[in-house]
């Protein structure tokens, strides 16, 4: 496993980024609904960037015509109705009001052929607690950079086989909501960035298999797990389409697909709402 925590400022600050015009056509598709994405208005861009935060995690904000905008992502878990998100501009702190609507994910079954997967043993519990603690560092870094490149691509061309936000049971027991978006393809499809930034992780997990994380800046990370092979190293910028590895079965999967996960302030959102 390869980590990037003790030297990830150094790098990243060196790091040169691909930009993208201000308001880009492909921008993400805003969602008021758990798992999804806020899109809000905070301050004229005549002002210096305002600090948003929703919760105390703080958000991506980018200068987009003559104003500067948020992007917010919604944990799964968020209850509708009203939430405020804290807009800090010129000393001054205001509350921003967000509104969220219900909606139901459907269920799905899956059968997995290895039982340790569905009922790991004591040292596979170990493992996964010592994983899902890496994870969550990584998930939730946040590098604060002024270009931020939001019109995604697509990492691989293929069927969407599970949606984000999917009830899963794994041979009949209940598990955690499905938090990315599943692309179906062969092992060893080339699996691109589907935006610029710097690889922050690359691991091979229990569960998730041969992993990579992606920060694309200000929160804003993909993760692309289940890989048969990883190209680049921790560390390495990424243009947009840099192939980072090659789709494969590791870890908890019934065949060969990319699950894409992308992250914003902390939370998974849906990656659908990114592609066009």
């Amino acid at each position: 496993m390869m980590t990037f925590f003790s030297h990830w400022r150094r790098h990243l600050l060196g790091a040169t980024l691909a930009t993208v015009s201000l308001g880009a056509v492909g921008a993400p598709t805003p969602s008021l609904v758990p798992g999804g994405i806020a899109h809000l208005a905070v301050a004229p861009a005549s002002e210096p960037r305002p600090d948003v935060r929703f919760g105390d995690k703080p958000v991506l904000v980018r200068r987009e015509g003559a104003q500067w905008a948020a992007w917010i992502g919604l944990p799964l878990d968020l209850t509708p109705g009203q939430h405020a998100v804290s807009v800090t501009r010129q000393g001054r702190t205001e509350a921003h009001p967000l509104t969220l609507t219900d909606k139901a994910y459907p269920v799905q079954h899956l059968q997995i052929k290895n039982p340790r997967m569905v009922e790991p043993d004591p040292a596979d519990l170990r493992r996964i607690e010592a994983e899902a603690a890496t994870q969550n560092e990584v998930k939730t870094l946040f590098r604060d950079t002024e270009a931020v490149q939001i019109d995604f691509i697509t990492p691989v061309d293929g069927r969407h086989s599970s949606a984000f936000g999917l009830r899963r049971t794994f041979n009949g027991q209940p598990r955690a909501p499905h938090r990315g978006l599943d692309i179906a393809a062969s092992t060893g499809t080339p699996a691109r960035a589907p935006a610029a930034g710097v690889i922050t992780h690359v691991g091979d997990f229990f569960f998730n298999g041969k992993t990579v994380f992606i920060d694309h800046g200000q929160g804003l990370i993909s993760m692309f797990c289940h890989l048969d092979s990883v190209a680049l190293d921790a560390g390495t910028p990424v243009a947009q389409g840099k192939v980072v590895g090659t789709v494969g079965s590791s870890g908890r999967a019934t065949g060969p697909h990319l699950h894409w996960s992308v992250f914003l302030n902390g939370t998974p959102v849906d990656p659908a709402l990114f592609l066009r």
